[in-house]
């Protein structure tokens, strides 16, 4: 599944690619009816920019369309969503 022109989705992930590449992933396991998300990785070069926040994101969009609560268990996705009050309804 296609999430948006970079980001796709398949079960239990969410990446980017790029010149056949994977250059940034979200990895979640279910938690029952949520899901527990619990790394994310952006390659180095790419760094600092806004892939990883983009990653959760669409994580966060996919979870309010299926009626999923978040779990963040990655220390940069407890960030993320400390900072970002409008993912409180998906928090878990």
């Amino acid at each position: 599944m296609t999430v948006s022109a970079e980001i796709r989705h398949e079960d239990g992930i969410f990446f980017i690619e790029r010149e056949g590449r994977r250059v940034a992933e979200l990895t979640y396991r279910m938690a029952g009816h949520d899901i527990a998300i619990d790394h994310t990785y952006v390659e180095s070069r790419l760094r600092g920019g806004t892939l990883a926040s983009e990653l959760v994101e669409a994580a966060v969009q996919w979870a309010r369309a299926e009626n999923r609560k978040v779990i963040p268990m990655c220390s940069y996705v407890r960030a993320v969503f400390a900072r970002t009050p409008g993912y409180a309804d998906v928090r878990k």
